[in-house]
């Protein structure tokens, strides 16, 4: 179970109550002061393509930070110490990068509104509906998870019943959303992004204070844990055990390459963000001023980690009464005062509603936009589209309440969302880039290579991994296996299905493989966007260069 250690109820008061309503009200006035910018379903599900960079930066990593990894990452800090790191430099910074720089030309210049749709412009409508149906159920399935982990968190730290917090939380999200569209979640999220910094940085200030600063918390964990957890790459050499239960080569090629790109290349949650932006320009550097504060945002979910394994050693281990995923709401028990404490609490939930807002965004746009009007009601009027998405928003969150248990048997989160990713976006990501490299594929192989790598990782995880028949030591190892097992397969199976059947016909290509162009490709740069600080290539490659720097410290 996805569960907090009985006795972790936190001292609030009036005045951090008083914060946290104040924080629903402003989410809720946003919310209908975006209401007045939606008038077609283009505003309604993309922003009316009309928001600057600075605003789709924020609420990309925003929409990626909610609370599931907060607690999941500072999970992984307490328990394997300061690898944590690999799921941010290795496993987020170069694929945000390669999806700025690389795919969000592909994606913007073909003027899609969504992931699935650039597959029907590439492929064909059967990829388009699986991918399409795919992409829906996963995002109902995390925002489900992010409503799950809400309510336990809550019910453990505040005493409110679970099913009352899972009410409240969807019934806000669903208001915001169904009011204001895609305009309102993100800026809520650019809202939530400080929200939660406010709430981490006192967290890991007091933290550090209490256990002596940095040197007196590693000085501690070298000598109760051994120098191994200080490091990212100890122990990782292939035949070496560790406590991560993986070596060097699944690191870089499960996690930094298959998993990472995986998600941020294809996961429409963030890439919806991306596509909201107001010109080509914006959109690219979408990701790549998202990659600045990522590279640094995993000091605040490591650090509260590491020093929970020093203020209660025995955390996460049998008869502790603690879980790793007590180590945050047990340092916000122990170190922070009323009035801070309650904007620490509202920074775990504005986190929460922003990881399930961002799905439950996403699914209203797939499931409206590449299944409603493409197979179900097609050639409607624009208005009919706006409402139907509205109405999808709250079906939506209602099935979203539906899923939330299915995370129970998790003992993880981030376990948990690592699997769902191995089997939904990995499968997709294969198919786009080879999709997007390779104009010989064939429209066919599209489909079959989405059946092949998810039905490759359902089998690696559910029946070599989870019977036995091939020892992995943990979830997560097993995870960049299944990620791995997936793209070779789906590969494989493009290509044997490629060279039996028909390719698209060249002229159909354009915009769409690397090396052609289409009129989107051509628009001109906006006043200033020429400018050297706003190149996506200095950004890019500067954001890759800092995360290798940062790497340094923690690699001898």
């Amino acid at each position: 179970m996805i569960t907090l250690a009985a006795g972790l109820r936190l001292p609030t008061n009036g005045l951090d109550y008083a914060i946290l309503a104040l924080y629903f009200v402003v989410v809720l006035g946003i919310g209908f002061a975006a209401r007045r910018s939606v008038r077609t379903s283009l505003d309604f599900f993309l922003s009316g393509r009309s928001l600057p960079a600075w605003v789709t930066g924020l609420a990309f990593v925003a929409a990626n930070l909610g609370a599931t990894e907060i607690l999941g990452m500072a999970a992984t800090g307490a328990q394997y110490g300061v690898a944590v790191v690999h799921w941010y430099w290795i496993g987020a910074i170069p694929a945000m990068v390669f999806l700025g720089l690389v795919m969000m030309p592909f994606y913007y210049g073909s003027r899609v509104r969504s992931v699935p749709e650039f597959l029907l412009q590439r492929f064909d409508r059967s990829a388009h509906l699986l991918s399409s149906v795919l992409f829906a159920f996963a995002a109902i399935l995390i925002a489900g998870v992010n409503l799950y982990a809400l309510s336990i968190v809550v019910e453990a730290l505040l005493g409110w019943p679970q099913w009352v917090a899972i009410v409240v939380a969807g019934l806000f999200v669903l208001a915001y959303i169904t009011v204001g569209g895609l305009s309102s979640a993100i800026y809520n999220e650019v809202l939530q992004f400080f929200v939660i910094l406010a709430a981490l940085i006192p967290i890991c200030v007091i933290g550090l204070k209490r256990v002596g600063g940095w040197d007196g918390l590693t000085a501690s964990l070298e000598k109760s844990h051994g120098h191994s957890f200080l490091t990212a790459w100890d122990g990782t050499g292939i035949g070496e055990a560790n406590a991560l239960g993986a070596n060097w080569l699944t690191i870089v090629l499960g996690l930094g390459f298959v998993l990472s790109f995986g998600y941020w290349t294809t996961n429409f949650a963030e890439v919806q963000r991306a596509l909201s932006a107001k010109n080509l320009s914006a959109a690219q550097r979408t990701p790549l001023i998202a990659a600045f504060p990522k590279i640094f945002i995993v000091f605040l979910v490591m650090i509260p980690g590491l020093v929970a394994a020093v203020v209660a050693p025995r955390i996460g281990t049998e008869g502790s009464g603690l879980t790793y995923n007590d180590a945050i709401p047990l340092l916000m028990q122990d170190l922070l005062p009323n009035g801070v404490l309650g904007v620490a609490v509202t920074g775990l939930l504005a986190a929460f509603m922003a990881g399930m807002a961002a799905n439950v965004s996403s699914f209203n746009t797939v499931f409206t936009s590449d299944i409603w009007a493409k197979y179900v009601k097609t050639g409607r009027e624009d208005r009919y589209y706006l409402r139907f998405g509205r109405l999808i928003t709250a079906i939506g969150v209602l099935c979203s309440i539906g899923t939330a248990f299915l995370a129970a048997s998790f003992s993880n989160i981030m376990g948990y969302l690592q699997t769902l990713f191995s089997f939904f976006n990995v499968p997709m990501f294969v198919v786009f880039i080879i999709g997007m490299f390779w104009k010989r594929a064939s429209m066919k192989s599209g489909v079959w290579g989405l059946v092949a790598g998810t039905t490759a990782a359902m089998v690696n995880y559910f029946w070599i991994y989870k019977q036995g028949i091939i020892a992995i030591p943990t979830d997560q190892g097993a995870n960049f296996v299944s990620a791995i097992v997936a793209f070779v397969v789906g590969a494989v199976v493009m290509v044997g299905v490629t060279l039996f059947t028909e390719p698209k016909p060249a002229a159909e290509l354009a915009g769409l493989v690397y090396g052609t162009r289409s009129p989107g490709l051509a628009e001109p740069p906006a006043e200033g966007d020429d400018a050297w600080y706003r190149k996506p290539a200095l950004l890019g490659w500067g954001a890759v260069v800092i995360a290798a720097l940062c790497y340094l410290p923690y690699s001898f």
